[in-house]
Formats: C-alpha cells, sequence, structure tokens
C-alpha cells in the first residue's frame, strides 16, 4: 500500500494523501522523505497550478510514529531535500490544507506550512511536544505564536491544550470550518478559485506575501515595490497590450452582466 498518494487532476489540482489510516497517518522516516519529494516534484510540474494536502480517515496526521523516533529526530532538520516542511515552505504553488480529525504536533506543523487551512467540525489541532519530551524543529514555536498570539500560542504549547475548529477560526488559524464530509471538497474549491487567475502572478503574488511577512512593514513595502518594478521592467509592449485587451475584456462582460439584471 502506498503510504503517500498523490492524484493530479486535468483542472491542475494535485491532491496529496496521507494513507496511513489505522495508525492515524503517523509518520515514518520514509514517510517524510516521500512527503518531501512529493513537494518537491509539483514545485517543478508546470501541469500542477495548486496542492490539496489532507490525511485517509479519522485523523490528518497524527504526528511522528513513536516508534521510528530515534531515526526521525536525528535526522529531520540535517537534510533539507528529505524535510517535508522545508520543501512545502519553498514551494511555489499554493497549497490548501484540507484537515480532518486530528492534526497533532508534525501534524500541527504540517498544517501550518500551508498557505490556507480548511478544517472539518470536529478538528483538533494538538501541541505535545511539552507533554512528550520532544523539542520542535518544523516551525511550531515560531509560527503558532505569529498566527494566533504569544499568549494563546504559549497555552496551546506548553499544555497541550487542544485548539478546537471553533477556536481555530477565532483565532484565524483557519479559513473555513465545514462539515467533515466536505472539507476535501471545499479544499479543492478553494484550490479552483485560485485556478481561474493568472497563474504566473499567483506564484508571484504567494511569494511576495510569505515572504514579505517574515520582515518588519518597512522592508516588506520596499520588497512589493522592489519587485514590482523588477516585474514591469520584464514586460514588453505586447504583453501591456495583452494586459488592457484581458482587462477590457473582463469589464465589457461585467457592463453586459449587470445590463441585464
Amino acid at each position: 500500500m502506498e503510504l503517500i498518494v498523490v492524484e493530479r487532476e486535468d483542472s491542475g489540482v494535485a491532491v496529496v494523501t496521507i494513507n496511513r489510516p489505522k495508525s492515524l497517518n503517523s509518520l515514518t522516516r520514509q514517510m517524510i522523505v516521500d512527503l518531501a519529494r512529493v513537494f518537491k516534484v509539483l514545485d517543478g510540474d508546470d501541469t500542477v497550478g495548486a496542492i490539496v494536502i489532507t490525511g485517509r480517515g479519522r485523523a490528518f496526521c497524527s504526528g511522528v510514529d513513536l516508534t521510528a523516533a530515534e531515526e526521525v529526530f536525528k535526522g529531520d532538520v540535517k537534510d533539507d531535500d528529505s524535510d517535508t516542511v522545508f520543501q512545502m515552505e519553498h514551494c511555489r504553488k499554493p497549497i490548501i490544507g484540507a484537515i480532518n480529525g486530528f492534526a497533532v504536533t508534525a501534524g500541527f506543523e504540517i498544517a501550518l506550512a500551508c498557505d490556507i487551512l480548511v478544517a472539518g467540525k470536529d478538528t483538533k489541532f494538538i501541541d505535545t511536544h511539552a507533554r512528550f519530551g520532544i523539542f520542535p524543529s518544523w516551525g511550531l514555536s515560531q509560527k503558532l505564536s505569529r498566527v494566533i498570539g504569544v499568549s494563546r500560542a504559549r497555552e496551546v504549547s506548553l499544555t497541550a491544550m487542544p485548539i478546537t475548529a471553533e477556536m481555530a477560526e477565532k483565532w484565524g488559524l483557519v479559513n473555513h470550518v465545514v462539515d467533515n464530509s466536505e472539507v476535501l471538497k471545499k479544499a479543492k474549491e478553494v484550490a479552483q478559485a485560485i485556478l481561474r487567475n493568472n497563474r504566473d502572478m499567483v506564484l508571484r503574488y504567494k511569494s511576495v506575501i510569505n515572504d514579505g511577512f517574515k520582515l518588519d512593514l518597512r522592508h516588506a513595502l520596499a520588497l512589493e515595490k522592489e519587485r514590482g518594478h523588477s516585474y514591469y521592467d520584464g514586460m514588453s509592449k505586447e504583453q501591456f497590450a495583452k494586459m488592457q485587451e484581458f482587462i477590457s475584456g473582463r469589464s465589457g462582460s461585467k457592463k453586459k452582466t449587470s445590463s441585464k439584471l
């Protein structure tokens, strides 16, 4: 049985499924390596415009298989090619997490590496690093506080308190909460909405948002301006003409649509 399954759809969406449901999708060392390889391959695949990651069964991912703890923890931060979160963070394509059931520790960290999160109503995010004496190395200690605030992050991580789907939505951790059976469908809908836009600009836009978020506002604004100037300086007159034609066409369509109402 394949433990990491990749399905490419004609629309340009690739669905990555962690497929070890009897173990609540806990990760072995090989699964981590395979996930990293998958994201690296999909990043370089021009037919793929957006990626959805999910887990089969009752959990998104219950963390690392602790029977392989030494093998995983002594190697996970040393090799970027086999580091799942590193490859996700460096993937140019938008990644939508379809979070069903439990997202625990390493599963929580994979969720945080996504760009957009859709969660089922029964989803729980749990950080058990402190409970089991595991030192975080996939970013949870730094990322969570930047998303939900440092005081909440301290409580979540130091007490191993679950974050319910309702709390996650309220705190800005997830974008959408839907019925458990609708999680994958909603994630694909988000992916399809992304794919209706200019694919090159989607990649550029994701990059400037994510890179700018790591900076203070002054430097982030300078980064946007620098990349904007570089983008427009590289455009030919023909490309500008096509852009204007496209915008005019869309404006005309909207006017026609509104005139019928």
